[in-house]
């Protein structure tokens, strides 16, 4: 593969080492938890207050990082987001009291938000629909490998310079990932001035009717993308599908903590273990819709069949979990989780992409965003109230929603697309 003739693989693959940075700075005061609330004086229910003002800015976050991106670009909308977000967790070193760190966190929850609806909108501009699904595969394991490294690597860096200095370090390379991002992504694919004619023919091929100088395409605004039933498709199953993924990322080191008696390096060992299944999920749910497409599956079929094995997959093994004695058998349980969750995700955000390409694609996938956001923030604050003496009535109730996740796609999302203004 030459950059040459290959520069959408390029683009994507950059994008989701922006998301392996991304969680690395989000999860680095769950992973230091112990330490810094030992010397600010915070509790678990501080801890679940902070979290509520992260998923409540991150909401807020996607729905205005989605016009934001479909207004001023991608090139520009990331750099904002990751300048934003780089500053916000470096500050996070000159905490002594929860109200400082509560408005980093919200600062940190707006700009981090801008990641996901310009992936999504990335995807749709670089690829045909064929491979978008790994493409989005792709930059979703930069999420997983983000948390893969997270948990050890803060914990190696706290080891030898303290909690504060740590947030600074990782804060650095937010600004030192620019560097290669302004030098390869020049402009969008129609403009790109080291873009193949091959590689353009090749992307291009994919794009329906709607972008084609004879039509423009389909660009409803908000109000405009609610009237179609596929857009309540994408934010009924994220808002019930993505509380799972955030119950493990926000607090899979407190659970450690206080199911396990684990400390900072103890968790650093064990908290990596499940998003190897993440990252696992997100390519290889990636992989199976795109190869049912190329066997002749239409495209919302093959993303139907993706997202239903996924949460096939998660059923089980949360109810298992439930009952989990060991720290390794809980870990090895959270990845088969998160498997599913990478399989069934990674195709309901390529939905946008496929009902609506790029003129509201960033729009609805920073809904979608919103969406997921408010179910987090209803398990979020369940989470101290049901986990009192065990994690298991948490777990319980992930698993009583994923079928509501599931149910929303098989019931709005027609295999009609894309979706024009009369739909």
């Amino acid at each position: 593969m030459t950059l040459k003739n290959n520069l959408r693989w390029s683009v994507i693959g950059l994008i989701a080492l922006a998301t392996v940075i991304n969680y690395i700075d989000r999860n680095a005061l769950a992973v230091m938890w112990p330490a810094v609330s030992a010397e600010i004086g915070a509790t678990k229910e501080d801890y679940a207050l902070l979290v509520t003002i992260f998923m409540i800015s991150y909401a807020f976050g996607q729905a205005l990082f989605g016009k934001i991106f479909d207004v001023i670009g991608t090139r520009l909308g990331f750099a904002l987001s990751i300048i934003v977000w780089s500053i916000s967790i470096g500050l996070h070193a000159l905490v002594r009291s929860l109200p400082l760190l509560g408005v980093l966190r919200a600062t940190l929850g707006v700009s981090e938000a801008g990641n996901w609806p310009g992936a999504v909108k990335a995807n749709a501009l670089w690829f045909p629909p064929g491979e978008r699904a790994f493409a989005q595969g792709i930059f979703n394991s930069g999420a997983s490998v983000g948390a893969i490294v997270s948990a050890p690597l803060i914990a190696l860096i706290y080891v030898g310079v303290g909690w504060r200095m740590t947030f600074v370090l990782v804060g650095i390379l937010g600004f030192l990932w620019l560097l290669p991002w302004f030098w390869l992504y020049r402009s969008d694919p129609d403009r790109h001035p080291w873009l193949t004619e091959a590689e353009r023919t090749h992307i291009q091929g994919g794009t329906d009717a709607r972008t084609s100088d004879a039509e423009p395409a389909y660009s409803p605004g908000w109000g405009g993308l609610l009237k179609h039933r596929e857009s309540w498709a994408v934010l009924i199953s994220r808002f019930f599908l993505d509380p799972v993924w955030w119950l493990f990322v926000s607090w899979l080191p407190i659970y450690l903590a206080e199911t396990f008696g684990f400390n900072v390096a103890q968790i650093g060992l064990f908290a990596w273990v499940p998003f190897v299944g993440a990252m696992l999920g997100s390519l290889g749910g990636g992989w199976l819709s795109g190869a049912l497409i190329r066997r002749g599956w239409p495209v919302i079929r093959a993303r139907k069949a993706a997202i239903t094995l996924g949460a096939v997959i998660m059923l089980p093994a949360l109810l298992l979990t439930m009952g989990a004695a060991t720290p390794l058998y809980a870990v090895l349980l959270i990845a088969v989780i998160l498997f599913g969750f990478q399989v069934a995700i990674g195709n309901i955000q390529t939905l946008p992409a496929d009902y609506f390409g790029g003129g509201a694609v960033g729009s609805l996938a920073g809904l979608g965003g919103t969406a997921a956001v408010a179910g987090t923030l209803i398990t979020t604050w369940l989470v101290p109230v049901m986990t009192r003496t065990s994690y298991a009535p948490i777990f319980a109730l992930a698993a009583a929603i994923v079928p509501l996740s599931l149910l929303a796609i098989w019931l709005l999302a027609r295999d009609r697309a894309p979706v024009g203004r009369a739909s």
